[in-house]
């Protein structure tokens, strides 16, 4: 989209027969096909034990049942955006922000096992019967939260506040990144904050690690707490993320492929790349002719000239080499997307007064809240994610919602673990009186995500990115860009990447621009207003 906006030629190629790649959103009859072509190792390498199941309703809940296949948008990228996103920006520049729809991501839950035992020993507390839903409990994200909650004691009241005080001053927590980056962030919230080990999981949780406490390390938590904190109220009160309506990621990639058309760029589904062949007896490259031009063959025998290429090392093909510096490490996220009968509306308060109507909601689940299966080491607690999208999404029909279950636990029985946490949290909210949620339709895979050598400002977990590697040519005029990391959230990295290859391949363009000035600013053209000129592409 962004060199759309140049004096380039852009054909951009895909070799899917839908929109988005590994960020698409499928009806339950593409993700039929989608789990058939992972299975076969078609070209989606990045998938794999791929798997749906369909369940049998119970006839006597009353509850509601799978409906038509295109009245469901199954997220592979169901990702939150902070507000504080430099694609915010980017979308506003770009005029691309007219054909989105971001909806609020409200409360954010932790799921309590002490809590659980405690109701469930004799069943009865000091005002009757202790409903299930004690075992959840809301995360607090603000000074507010944490005076309004009476289970926090008064010393951990205090030692809240501190890290609250220190991970929202930009200087503060920079000096404590620099002095105590090394360390684990658990084992610094307990000898420097002297925080309770039980409000550790939470403040945890807001980071989005998929690793241990022990292996998380302050370098890493401390900036994403501070992203969280302090996107807070950009947008209003109580939320500080949002998420677009109507299938995630999927859907910035379609307005951008419709910004891409309206530009003038060619968008050809469908087709792959087969070979690329580098033409002989061209100059070597210069800053006003580029690279030497390349013959691309795609698939069907079509081929085409091209001075730049740029992909990611999924989409190349294996005849190009790619440098183990670019593909560094693996890490695997073992997801289970479940699509549920009830729509869980007491998971969706308003998280503050005057605060638009949440439309999603995150739990997080502590491994040590489960019944693990043999083999699975207890001692370092892991975190399973729950991101919880109602029907305002437009993914799911009124009166049911869609559950993104997910966990980098690497053992055989991750999935079952999964199914295990989903239905930990369908009985945990669960009401006497009310038809008891069910899960209609499940699908369970398996993503790998590629992550390159960590900059020495960031940390080795598998959030962390280098844009200098990912901006490397390694054949003249093939550039390629990271796929998108395994955080839940949009990791700003994603378009610094993106702005590194821009610029690479648009320098010279315009004598006497500033390096950059341009990026994702377009002038207005016709059809990007949001009506129906360049919806087809």
């Amino acid at each position: 989209m962004v060199t759309h906006a140049g004096a380039k030629k852009v054909l951009h190629i895909d070799c899917h027969d839908y929109y988005g790649g590994a960020e698409a959103a499928l009806s339950l009859q593409e993700a039929e096909s989608w789990i058939a072509q992972v299975n076969e190792a078609s070209r989606i390498s990045q998938f794999s034990l791929a798997s749906i199941r369909k369940e049998t309703p119970n006839e006597d809940t009353g509850g509601s049942r799978l409906g038509f296949s295109r009245a469901y948008s199954i997220s592979l990228a169901p990702h939150q955006i902070y507000t504080r996103s430099n694609l915010v920006p980017a979308l506003v520049s770009s005029k691309c922000y007219r054909q989105l729809e971001f909806l609020a991501v409200g409360s954010w839950w932790i799921h309590d096992r002490e809590e659980q035992i405690q109701a469930g020993q004799d069943g009865v507390g000091e005002s009757g019967p202790k409903p299930k839903r004690t075992c959840l409990r809301k995360i607090p994200g603000s000074r507010e939260d944490v005076f309004d909650d009476k289970s926090i004691s008064l010393r951990s009241t205090r030692s809240l506040m501190k890290i609250l005080k220190l991970a929202t001053d930009p200087e503060t927590y920079r000096t404590i990144v620099e002095e105590h980056g090394h360390r684990s962030f658990a084992e610094y919230l307990t000898s420097e904050c002297k925080l309770d080990l039980k409000l550790q999981a939470p403040l945890l949780a807001l980071t989005l690690s998929w690793d241990p406490p022990s292996k998380t390390t302050v370098a890493y938590a401390l900036p994403r707490l501070h992203r969280h904190l302090t996107s807070i109220g950009i947008f209003g009160p109580g939320f500080g993320a949002v998420i677009p309506k109507w299938g995630g990621l999927a859907e910035i990639a379609q307005v951008a492929c419709r910004a891409g058309a309206v530009g003038g760029g060619v968008y050809v589904l469908k087709k792959g790349v087969e070979s690329i062949e580098q033409s002989q007896g061209e100059p070597t490259s210069t800053e006003t002719a580029g690279p030497r031009l390349m013959t691309v063959r795609l698939d069907g025998g079509d081929t085409v000239k091209v001075r730049w290429m740029v992909g990611t090392p999924t989409t190349i093909p294996n005849s190009v080499e790619v440098t183990t510096a670019q593909r560094k490490a693996i890490v695997e996220i073992i997801h289970l997307t479940a699509i549920v009968s009830s729509p869980l509306t007491s998971l969706f308060p308003p998280p503050a007064e005057g605060s638009p109507p949440p439309a999603a909601v995150v739990v997080v689940m502590p491994s040590s809240s489960l019944q693990l299966p043999d083999g699975v080491d207890e001692s370092d607690v892991l975190l399973i994610y729950l991101n919880v999208h109602s029907s305002d999404t437009g993914e799911c029909p009124d009166g049911q919602c869609i559950i993104y279950t997910s966990t980098s636990l690497a053992h055989p029985s991750a999935s079952d673990i999964l199914a295990s946490a989903l239905k930990t949290l369908l009985s945990t909210i669960h009401t006497e009186g009310e038809s008891e949620p069910e899960i209609l339709w499940s699908m369970t895979y398996t993503q790998r995500h590629t992550i390159p050598s960590p900059s020495p400002s960031s940390t080795a977990n598998s959030s962390s990115f280098s844009s200098t590697e990912s901006s490397r040519d390694l054949h003249h005029g093939i550039l390629y860009l990271n796929e998108l990391g395994p955080s839940l959230a949009l990791e700003d990295e994603v378009l610094r990447d993106v702005r590194a290859l821009w610029e690479r391949i648009t320098v010279g363009d315009a004598e006497g621009e500033e390096a950059g000035s341009g990026f994702m600013q377009f002038v207005e053209r016709e059809g990007m207003g949001g009506g129906e000129a360049g919806e087809e592409v």
